[in-house]
């Protein structure tokens, strides 16, 4: 089965057709979803969903855009469930910074002092961590070398120097970016980057792969990453899938939440 370790089922574009998504993307090969935490006043929205449906699972954690929403009180009763297997989505992104450099720096300031925070908590709950780093990479490996967990790169753009990061356990996340014709770039680094080190992703809604670019994402969508992946790898679809389910397992610590999924 596929793993989509990074899919926001809690968007609004999901509303009026959720399970008929989950369905489709059951139906495709879907095993698992975890949902990340990007907006936190949507994790309720998330944690509902996860609870309903045992092979969904979410994260706790504020998107570089949503800090301003980051609530740790808030936050904590959601990061104690059973189904709450990481923090984030969390991390640091400077693509939208104002030009006005005092504004410039104060937004980066903040951005790096709630990420700090993200760390902290994964290390004290022993939860990985979903990075999304957008031209912060030097301020984002800086961050990081005091986390003690690893967890997931979400949305790999192809950022080199962020490589060494999968000594310090973190595994890249490859969705539908992987598949546009201006990715040559990151199809040439990620076929250096060894499998047992990769995981399937969507950001669905968002990112669909090629031929379904421009349109909404699901998770149904990711066998064609996978096909990608394999032409890149010389590997066989199964191979790729079984190799990036196990990575996923391993890092989200599923093995046992999956005793009602696999029974």
């Amino acid at each position: 089965m596929i793993i989509d370790t990074h899919i926001h089922l809690d968007h609004r574009d999901y509303d009026g057709d959720l399970s008929a998504v989950i369905g489709r993307a059951r139906a495709a090969g879907v095993g698992a979803f975890v949902i990340p935490g990007a907006d936190p006043r949507d994790l309720g929205k998330a944690q509902a969903i996860a609870g309903a449906n045992d092979d969904i699972f979410f994260a706790a954690g504020a998107h570089p855009y949503d800090i301003d929403f980051f609530d740790e009180a808030a936050m904590t009763p959601f990061m104690g469930d059973p189904k709450c297997v990481a923090i984030g989505e969390c991390g640091l992104d400077y693509f939208r910074l104002p030009k006005e450099a005092n504004e410039s720096e104060a937004i980066k300031a903040k951005q790096k002092r709630i990420f700090a925070r993200h760390i902290a908590i994964a290390n004290e709950r022993k939860l990985p961590l979903i990075v999304h780093i957008r031209d912060a990479a030097i301020d984002a490996l800086d961050a990081l070398s005091a986390s003690q967990t690893g967890g997931i790169l979400h949305c790999f753009t192809g950022e080199e120097r962020l490589l060494s990061l999968l000594d310090r356990g973190f595994l890249v996340g490859i969705g539908g970016a992987l598949t546009f014709a201006n990715a040559q770039k990151l199809r040439e680094v990620v076929a250096q980057i060894p499998l047992e080190r990769i995981a399937l992703e969507t950001d669905a809604p968002y990112l669909a792969p090629v031929p379904h670019r421009g349109k909404r994402n699901e998770s149904g969508f990711l066998p064609l990453v996978a096909q990608t992946l394999a032409r890149i790898k010389g590997a066989t679809v199964e191979q790729i899938i079984a190799a990036t389910t196990q990575n996923a397992i391993d890092c989200f610590g599923l093995k046992p939440l999956f005793a009602k999924i696999t029974k």
